[in-house]
This record gives structure tokens, C-alpha cells and sequence, in this order.
């Protein structure tokens, strides 16, 4: 279950959105009364509430806005039990002042917005002599294994446990709390009013992740990358899950460089199933894997991790996705000679999706060069792939036929950004933008306007995240779901 938080300053518009939860499904909400700038009209906020409410008045030291007199705070918290809320939340310093009277329910609560205690049982033992009806610790995540300590704890607790880390390290442990028995988590009214560090909407939860399906069967999958707050894969491997049925959700994970190891080794420990990578990982996580698929291992870099068995298995579905979307737009995807073959290619990049690439045009008997802005990851590069590398200033497209960026340079929000001029693309050209957020890219609309054919950012990474979701599932993604998903997230922004 999602108890949707709503902190607003008068009384008109906390009722407002309360009803428009409830009409959009939400079974819980969470009164913030601290964020009501006006004396507080408990009667007038729950007399007629539309569904159960947890009441909660929280101090600036505890994340909160309530600045008045203790007593009078304690006083309210009083107020509502007596009038028979269903929960009201009392931080554990006070626990002992506030009485058990009727039916409402006691959250026994704890935050530390600095970081995750080392021992949570202690910490937990405490809250848990309080005599509450659920038990809610909220910390500070500054490592991912921050979030795999605070679910462990809620899944061997005796008493409810709400447990969350906070941040955006700790944004997964929100979402999958109802794998491991937590018997609700906080999301807030919209995304733009997040009442804690990192908290999600409740049109995220429910949209994206479908957290009201979540159980102790849900298979985890997810992404992992530093930062992640950009990533779609969310939005595309959830809506592929739902229209196959499965019980399944794929997570976005935070995981900064220096944690990558720690992180795959709890991975067994989470439950996770497989992984999408990106950056910075795509090559660094080669340490932490005991196989690698022919394409991962040519490559040298890992866009997929599945585990399978006691393995940790790492596959690249970039170069195929990349191939064939070129090949589609020249001819014959798998055609016998390909239709790249003998071509003339100039790639702009050299991190991760460059490698995969170059490989799948080497692979296809294609003349390559290479440039990136920094000339040593070039000439290492071209080195790997027998592929020529040149200054970045001297990137020039007289002899080439095929054009492919790289780069993030276009991506939202520099969207008025392109890697070439304009005057020096062809018709003759086929031209490969990986950006694909916008799809259309400056780059893109150049080419379009001189004839040139084309292949956008969103063909490649529908057809690689099709690939990945073929792989974590055994299935075939169901057809156009992604592609539509992705043009619907990205569409309704304008540039």
C-alpha cells in the first residue's frame, strides 16, 4: 500500500488533494499538519475523510516545519486519538508522553537525515518497546548497502516495519519495502513536492512501478548507474512487465564507482534477477563478473548483468541493437553480405556505446574512424578496433558514409547542440544519432533536411532494452510497447 503525503499550508487545499487521491485510488494518506500555516482544524481535516489517515506534526529537527510550542505539538497529537484518526506518528522521544487510547494506531518513528546507523536492530529494539502498532525508520542512504541493511531489517521484524533510506541512493528501498513485508511506504502528492529526500509521486509508484502489485514473489530487476534520477529504462522495462503479466519490477539504483563491487556481490541478497548497465560502469563492472557473453567480452563493455545460478553473467545487446537499427535503414537487418559492409564510418565518442559500435562495424567489414575530445581514448580505441583515430577538430565528413554520435552533445536540455555543421552532412549519408531524449535531435533535423537517411537514439535503445527484457525474461518484449512507452515520456516535452 502508498500513503501519499500531502503538506499544504491551508486547510481548503489539504482537503482538495485528499479527495483527489482517493478518486485516484489511494487508500492511505499521511496529514502533514506541520506544513498548515493557520491555527489547525483537526475536526474540519478528518471528521469526513474519504479514507484512512495518518496524522503526523513534525519538528524542523525531524525533516518537519512545526516551529510552535512542544506542548501544544503534543497536545494536537493527543487531539487526534481522540478523535479516533486511524494512525497518528510519534517520533520515539516522545512515545512515553502520548498514552495508547481507542482504536487509532501508533507509528512509533525515527529519522537521522545524516546518514544509516550501523546497528538498525538497536535502534529498531528501542522503537519496538514503545508500544507501537507499526514501527517507521527513516535514514539518510550514503551507500547502496545502506538500503539492503534497512530492508533486511524489515524483513525480519516481528513488528509492521516501515523502513526507507532517504536520498537518491535510497530511492529504491521506497519501492521495493512491500517485497520484503513493509506495510505501506510514503510517496508524495507530485514530484515536484517532495516532502523527504527522495521521495517519488504517487502517480510514479503506481504508473511506473506498479507498487501495489509488489509482493514477496515480485522478480526485481533494474538499472544501475551514476546519476540515475534521468533514466527511462524504468518506464519501459515496467510498462513491457505489465503487458506481459509478470509479476516483475525493474528498479533504478544509484550506485556511485566506488561501491560497483560491494553492490553486485549484495546482489544475491536483494533477490535481483538482472541488471541494465551505464554510466560509468559499462567497463568497470567486467571485475565483478565470472562470464561474459562473446559480444561483452569482444566489446569490453557490459550493458546487461544476469544472474543466473551462482554466475554473474555480462552481455553487451548494444552492438546488436545498433546493427541492426543501421542495417534497417539500409536494407536488410542480418542480410549476407551486410549492407554496411565496405562503408566508410566516422564515430564521434569513445566511451561505452562507441566500443559496442565499432565492434559490431568491424565485425561488418567497415572502414572506421574514430575522434572524441580526448585523443588518447581515441587512439585507444581505434587501437582495439583497427580503426583509424583523429583529432576532434579535425573530425571531417568529406569521405564518410556513415555519421554516428556518440556524444551526449544534443541531449535535452542542450538541445540547440550538434557535433557537426550542418553544411557538411550529405543526402548520401546514413546518419546515427545515440542520443534519444530529444529523438529528434538537431543533428537528426540537419539530416532530415538535406535527404540524408537516418536512425535516432530511440530505434537504438528500444531495440537493446528489447534485447535486455528478452534476456531477463526468456520472452520476447511485447511488440511496440517500449517505443510507445519512450515517445510518450519524452514526447510532451517541448524544445
Amino acid at each position: 500500500m502508498i500513503c501519499v503525503s500531502i503538506g499544504r499550508s491551508r486547510h481548503k487545499h489539504m482537503l482538495a488533494e485528499h479527495k483527489h487521491l482517493v478518486e485516484q485510488g489511494a487508500k492511505l494518506v499521511e496529514l502533514r499538519l506541520d506544513y498548515i500555516s493557520t491555527r489547525v482544524n483537526l475536526h474540519r481535516l478528518v471528521v469526513d475523510r474519504p479514507c484512512p489517515v495518518i496524522v503526523t506534526c513534525r519538528r524542523e529537527e525531524d525533516g518537519g516545519k512545526f516551529t510552535g510550542d512542544e506542548a501544544a505539538r503534543q497536545t494536537l497529537l493527543r487531539e487526534a486519538i481522540a478523535m479516533g484518526v486511524d494512525y497518528v506518528d510519534i517520533e520515539d522521544d516522545i512515545a512515553d508522553k502520548i498514552p495508547r487510547y481507542g482504536k487509532t494506531k501508533r507509528i512509533i518513528s525515527h529519522h537521522n537525515f545524516r546518514h544509516t546507523p550501523a546497528d538498525l536492530d538497536s535502534l529498531h529494539a528501542k522503537l519496538a518497546a514503545l508500544d507501537p502498532d507499526i514501527v517507521k525508520i527513516a535514514t539518510m542512504a550514503h551507500r547502496p548497502d545502506d538500503n539492503l541493511r534497512m530492508l533486511d531489517l524489515v524483513r525480519t521484524s516481528e513488528i509492521p516495519t516501515v523502513g526507507m533510506c532517504m536520498g537518491d541512493i535510497g530511492a529504491c528501498s521506497r519501492i521495493l519495502g512491500a517485497k520484503y513485508g513493509a506495510p505501506f511506504t510514503y510517496a508524495t502528492f507530485h514530484h515536484e513536492r517532495a516532502l523527504a529526500p527522495g521521495q517519488l509521486s504517487y502517480d510514479q509508484m503506481v504508473s511506473i512501478y506498479r507498487h501495489d502489485q509488489i509482493n514477496a514473489d515480485t522478480e526485481v530487476f533494474g538499472v544501475i548507474a551514476d546519476p540515475i534520477a534521468h533514466s527511462l529504462s524504468p518506464h519501459i522495462h515496467n510498462a513491457a512487465f505489465a503487458k506481459a503479466g509478470l509479476n516483475a519490477v525493474y528498479v533504478p539504483f544509484r550506485v556511485p564507482a566506488d561501491d560497483l563491487a560491494k553492490f553486485i556481490a549484495d546482489v544475491p541478497k536483494l533477490g535481483i534477477k538482472g541488471l541494465s548497465v551505464t554510466i560509468p560502469h559499462k567497463e568497470a563492472i567486467a571485475g565483478s563478473l565470472t562470464k561474459f557473453s562473446p559480444a561483452a567480452k569482444g566489446i569490453g563493455a557490459v550493458n546487461t548483468v544476469l544472474f543466473r545460478d551462482g554466475e554473474v553473467i555480462g552481455g553487451n545487446t548494444d552492438c546488436q541493437a545498433a546493427m541492426d537499427a543501421m542495417e534497417a535503414a539500409l536494407g536488410e537487418v542480418g542480410a549476407d553480405p551486410s549492407p554496411l559492409k565496405g562503408k566508410r564510418a566516422l564515430v564521434l565518442g569513445a566511451g561505452g556505446v562507441s566500443r559496442a559500435i565499432m565492434y559490431g562495424l568491424k565485425k561488418r567489414g567497415v572502414k572506421t574512424t574514430v575522434t572524441s575530445r580526448t585523443r588518447s581514448r581515441s587512439e585507444k580505441l581505434a587501437a582495439d578496433f583497427d580503426a583509424k583515430a583523429v583529432d576532434w577538430e579535425a573530425r571531417g565528413l568529406g569521405d564518410v558514409d556513415i555519421l554516428i554520435n556518440g556524444t551526449p552533445i544534443g541531449m535535452h536540455p542542450n538541445v540547440d547542440e550538434s557535433p557537426v555543421k550542418k553544411s557538411c552532412l550529405k543526402p548520401s549519408m546514413l546518419v546515427f544519432d545515440t542520443v534519444y531524449n530529444p529523438e529528434s535531435t538537431l543533428l537528426i533535423k540537419d539530416a532530415r533536411d538535406h535527404g540524408a537517411k537516418v536512425v535516432t537514439g530511440v530505434e537504438m535503445f528500444v531495440r537493446q532494452a528489447e534485447l535486455q527484457y528478452q534476456l531477463f525474461t526468456g520472452q520476447r518484449a511485447p511488440e511496440g510497447v517500449m517505443r510507445e512507452t519512450l515517445k510518450r515520456v519524452i514526447g510532451p516535452v517541448k524544445y
